[in-house]
């Protein structure tokens, strides 16, 4: 019976290979968008391992070895907004850990760069960036080493006098081999983890998994009507339920087999194009984009038994009534209960905001359960929902077309609803992706500053568990080479303040601020102005380090002489530019140069942890949006092609007896239109209700309403949707002729 089956998928004329080749494409679509994305998450796990060594030294994460001791000094220095990793270290003994990517340590005088931070050190004058390292390069970090190829990281061979003098150095005698557990700050490398990973597993496999899944479902039902007739004609003639079922799961799992084997091919195809996305902000090894075994074995099992699942699930009809399908009596139609599951994904996630699930296993899972219900409660329940709207349209309707497409759609929404599943999930994503972003934006501030605040270059002492040892003051000499660059405008010292002149109690916290001359703060009127007729300011150190601008900031005088406080140690340099980049990116180098115990920071790189993340977040946004509307638009167009394909006949024989082919156009228009609006209008409303729910759980902020991108971006998805429907039309004049009538 399987031979048999073989060759009827194969030489049943054109119309059958045709119809084998378009499904076994669409499954090829499905399957290489799909593998691109699971290759992806484990991209960015891979990426992740390999930047533990990063965190060398943090607690529990650096286990103890009989090696010679090492002593480690990172920090994160900058350049252009970017983050350049920084190891200062230097080995004890001959035994010391080696890290990954390297073949020996570096000795005093000698770094080694990543490649895309040597590419840099070439292209950008030393001033701005080479000089900041002492000594010469000697070599490249390897890719064992590097979560990305955009990676900038260095690592500097010091003296161990050189290396205990910096902040929060620490001995080691082991390597870091994973991220610490508490990752939320003061993790080093570009990793997702914590809160961001949550939104990882959640949002990208509900988001783009599903939806892809969908479109493999909707392309393995591609042509359902002509072969329900078929098998129904099959049964008639004497064919047993069994030998019906065979020949079914043979035809759908030969296209299914087809089209994964070309999946995987296109998957090979795409990874060069994904490697370069930046997923998370940062490009991808293309090495990392593998899949596991159990991934490469679940989708060569998964998609073909799927195929022949949904071809014995679709032969329900045929094997109970084969002549009420070759008569194409009504189906049954769909029930309220399929309302449950999209019911039930809402109730968990409500259930979530008053329980806070406690571990990030924990978090994923559970945000991760409720939007997969949630999007399967919509293709669930578009069927009822498109049933219960066509008949209340069609019981107030007069007009031919209207109600020839309302009536068609209450007597088998199923299929109706079936061509607009994949736009209605892109609608659920984009409302909840971003409702998210749109809230956290609300919520954590900008990330670029006020323009004033740009052209400012700060540094400030790194703190450690040993406090830094603050400048005892700046040489004529720095502050002549600092005027000296092109483009600085001012520059003032802001000098520590041992006697707590100004302090003030906030709770349990006092804060002391920083003691600043008049005639400096003059210069740098971006944090403020003094008293008429002081000497001396007292200045708020958050409002120096603040992101936004304060020239009307008046700072009260403290009562202490211009020439004592230019005695004090420095607590802060701050510098301000024609914010031009070079200019910024000397001054840095200057201070890094000068003030190695401190870092210097801009308004672009000085911002929180937070903050950083959300700029992550909003990369994985954007990639969520770009993915999940082609997919619906694939699977808009499949749908509704096969949908014409599958309704030649009845078509046809409407033409022959008189109805216009303008009549036929507005049918087919409105049996698209309408569920394709009315759940969609659904999905804006689940897709904001499942956004105000995982940020009022995971977050605790309230659901603040998207911008103009939001409703833009959804008046060109119906718009264009509406398009594709269009431009499907022009199909009916060939697929209804009067050979289409033919009952055979």
């Amino acid at each position: 019976m399987i031979g048999f089956s073989l060759r009827l998928a194969v030489s049943g004329g054109r119309e059958a290979v045709a119809r084998l080749l378009m499904t076994a494409a669409a499954v090829a679509i499905g399957v290489g968008l799909l593998l691109s994305v699971l290759s992806g998450i484990n991209a960015i796990d891979r990426a992740n391992a390999r930047q533990g060594w990063m965190n060398t030294g943090a607690t529990g994460e650096t286990a103890a070895t009989s090696a010679d001791p090492l002593r480690w000094g990172a920090r994160m220095d900058y350049y252009r907004g970017k983050g350049v990793f920084r190891a200062d270290l230097a080995a004890t003994g001959p035994q010391a850990p080696v890290l990954p990517g390297l073949s020996r340590l570096p000795a005093p005088g000698e770094y080694y760069a990543s490649p895309a931070l040597a590419k840099l050190l070439r292209e950008t004058p030393a001033v701005e960036l080479a000089d900041r390292f002492p000594g010469r390069q000697v070599g490249t970090l390897g890719a064992e080493a590097l979560p990305s190829p955009d990676t900038l990281a260095v690592v500097i061979g010091r003296t161990v006098d050189e290396v205990r003098a910096l902040p929060g150095a620490t001995t080691v005698t082991g390597i870091a081999t994973a991220l610490p557990a508490d990752c939320e700050h003061g993790c080093y490398g570009a990793g997702v983890h914590g809160d961001a990973l949550v939104l990882v597993l959640t949002v990208v496999a509900a988001a783009l998994i599903f939806p892809v899944l969908v479109f493999i479902g909707i392309a393995t039902r591609l042509s359902a009507a002509t072969r329900e007739q078929r098998y129904a004609a099959m049964r008639l003639v004497g064919a047993t339920p069994g030998q019906v079922s065979v020949v079914s799961a043979v035809e759908s799992t030969v296209a299914a087999v087809l089209g994964t084997a070309f999946g995987f091919g296109l998957y090979a195809a795409l990874k060069p194009l994904v490697a370069d996305v930046p997923f998370t902000g940062d490009r991808f090894f293309p090495g990392d984009l593998v899949l596991s075994l159990p991934q490469a074995a679940g989708v060569v099992l998964g998609v073909p038994l799927a195929a022949a699942l949904a071809a014995r699930f679709a032969l329900r009809r045929v094997a109970v009534s084969p002549l009420g399908v070759a008569r194409r009596i009504t189906p049954k139609p769909p029930s309220p209960w399929r309302a449950a599951p999209l019911v039930a994904g809402l109730g968990e996630l409500g259930f979530f905001v008053a329980h806070h699930p406690a571990t990030t296993n924990a978090q994923a899972a559970a945000y991760l359960t409720g939007f997969v219900l949630v999007m399967l409660g919509l293709v669930i329940a578009g069927p009822w929902l498109t049933m219960v709207t066509a008949r209340a349209v069609a019981r107030r309707t007069g007009r031919p077309a209207a109600l020839i497409a309302m009536r068609r759609l209450g007597d088998d929404p199923r299929a109706g609803f079936r061509s607009v599943a994949g736009l209605v999930l892109a609608l659920f994503v984009t409302t909840a992706t971003l409702g998210i972003m749109t809230t956290i934006n609300a919520n954590r501030g900008a990330l670029d500053g006020a323009p004033e605040v740009r052209k400012a270059v700060v540094a400030t002492p790194l703190l450690g568990p040993e406090r830094a040892a603050l400048l005892p003051s700046v040489p004529d000499g720095v502050m002549a080479r600092a005027r000296a660059v092109t483009g600085f405008e001012g520059m003032a010292l802001l000098h520590d303040n041992p006697a707590g002149i100004g302090a003030s109690q906030y709770g349990r916290e006092r804060i002391v601020p920083v003691l600043v001359r008049c005639s400096e703060l003059a210069q740098i009127p971006v944090i403020g102005h003094c008293a008429p007729g002081a000497e001396v300011a007292a200045v708020d150190r958050n409002g120096v380090l603040d992101l936004q601008a304060h020239p009307e900031k008046e700072w009260p005088a403290a009562p202490v002489p211009a020439e004592e406080v230019a005695g004090l140690p420095v607590f802060i340099v701050y510098a301000t530019t024609d914010d031009s980049p070079a200019a910024k990116e000397q001054l840095r180098t200057l201070f890094a140069e000068e003030f190695p115990a401190y870092v210097t920071r801009m308004a672009e790189d000085w911002s929180s942890e937070g903050q950083k993340r959300l700029q992550s977040w909003r990369q994985l946004a954007n990639v969520v949006l770009l993915t999940t509307l082609p997919i619906a638009g694939c699977s808009l167009a499949v749908s509704v092609v096969a949908g014409l394909s599958d309704r030649r006949r009845p078509f046809a024989m409407l033409r022959l007896t008189g109805a216009p082919l303008r009549l036929l156009r507005r049918v087919v228009g409105l049996e698209s239109a309408l569920p394709l609006l009315v759940v969609s209008a659904l999905a804006v409303g689940t897709g904001f209700a499942a956004a105000a729910m995982f940020l009022k759980s995971q977050m605790g902020y309230a659901l603040v309403s998207p911008d103009a991108l939001y409703y833009g971006l959804t008046g060109f998805g119906l718009a264009a949707s509406l398009g594709i429907i269009a431009s499907t039309l022009p199909l009916l004049r060939r697929i209804t002729g009067p050979e289409a009538a033919r009952n055979g």
